[in-house]
């Protein structure tokens, strides 16, 4: 925020922030690196603002620690990291109007193209300015999103290859279901994929980076790494599911947070919030959280706590845009402005992310993802407030 000349103003943030500890972000990229075969390239998810912690600063540690490309979903994603300055290769994914392609040239991507048209029309525009645009060709194994057949790829392969302007510098497909313990579909779509590149191989073509794994299929199938593995929860220090492996020292990079804004006593019969949902059983103390669903807080009823002065404070009623309740009755202690951990840990106990997920009925990709622009987001050990 800056005045009418243009300075900065000095203004406090609100009471309610995402705590991004840049520090354990980069032990979880050193941690995984460690544990990474010697060789094993690994490329960074910052799609979605790095999963709500900020795609620039998670992309600046993931380059330090030897990342070696970048991967976002939409142009905005893209331009955002090359306005901060960040020149390393850069994989867009999903695919593109033919009105985008001039973007792509100027920004300095490398493309996924999944079909014939696609590529034609890469080909045209990149051609006609004498550039060789990089292309990453996504192979369907089994997710029927983007993609060319597993068993018609070549085909697709070949194509780009005899296109002008465009430059074949690997092939890659999706997991469906990595992270559970069922990995009967997973060994079929790594069987697919890698039947598809043996055709290309077959047919004299060099195939580039081949990548298929996300977070679940580094962690739990090694025969699947390949050339790259394309990483995102993880870093985060977020598993993908409860029973994929673990590795020690891994731990959660980002904290909500928020205060108490009010405390106050209620009696028994009083109301909680919208709806009716919470009618005090006898005198109780509540807590006035200045933060809700317009934050990307799960809307929750009567479900899921706090954490105030290390102790959880179960949710009360129906949370709003800007407010949750909850019942600080049993920590007498609590004040007004006392800070509350919404997700992250307070003394020994610990709110996760897939506990969000839980209270919600949904998972833990959409609750990382859900953190609005307006919550702030403080940057720990080497990054700043925005």
């Amino acid at each position: 925020m800056s005045d009418a000349t243009g300075q900065p103003i000095n203004r406090p943030t609100r009471p309610a922030w995402l705590e991004v500890d840049l520090g354990q972000l980069a032990e979880n990229f050193r941690l995984i690196r460690a544990d990474a075969p010697a060789g094993l390239a690994i490329g960074s998810v910052v799609k979605d603002a790095a999963y709500g912690h900020g795609a620039v600063e998670v992309a600046r540690v993931a380059l330090c620690q030897g990342a070696t490309c970048l991967l976002v979903s939409n142009l905005d994603e893209a331009a955002e990291l090359r306005d901060a300055g960040i020149t390393a290769p850069v994989l867009l994914m999903g695919e593109r109007m033919e009105s985008e392609l001039p973007a792509c040239l100027e920004l300095g991507l490398s493309l996924a193209i999944g079909n014939a048209p696609a590529a034609e029309g890469a080909s045209r525009l990149a051609a006609a300015l004498g550039q060789a645009l990089p292309v990453h060709v996504k192979i369907d194994t089994g997710m029927s999103r983007y993609g060319a057949r597993w068993d018609a790829a070549l085909g697709l392969v070949e194509k780009i290859v005899a296109l002008p302007g465009l430059r074949l510098d690997g092939l890659f497909s999706h997991f469906s279901m990595s992270d559970e313990m069922d990995k009967s579909f997973a060994h079929q779509q790594i069987s697919r994929f890698r039947a598809a590149c043996s055709a290309v191989e077959r047919a004299g073509l060099e195939a580039g980076c081949r990548h298929l794994c996300n977070s679940g299929g580094f962690l739990d199938l090694p025969q699947a790494h390949l050339d790259m593995v394309r990483l995102g929860l993880l870093p985060l220090g977020v598993y993908p599911s409860s029973v994929c492996r673990r590795i020690d020292g891994i731990h959660p990079v980002g904290t909500l947070k928020t205060r108490l804004a009010a405390v106050r006593d209620i009696h028994r019969g009083d109301n909680v919030g919208y709806g009716l949902h919470y009618q005090a059983p006898g005198e109780r103390r509540i807590g006035v959280l200045p933060l809700g669903y317009g934050d990307g807080y799960p809307r929750v009823r009567n479900a899921g706590h706090v954490l105030v002065r290390g102790k959880r404070a179960p949710i009360i009623g129906a949370n709003a845009m800007d407010s949750t309740m909850v019942d600080v009755t049993g920590i007498p202690e609590a004040v007004a402005w006392d800070e509350v951990v919404l997700m992250g840990q307070q003394g020994e106990c610990e709110i996760t992310a897939h506990d969000l997920a839980a209270w919600k009925g949904t998972v833990s990709y959409e609750v990382l993802t859900a953190w609005r622009s307006r919550l702030p987001r403080v940057y720990l050990n080497g990054g700043a407030v925005h």
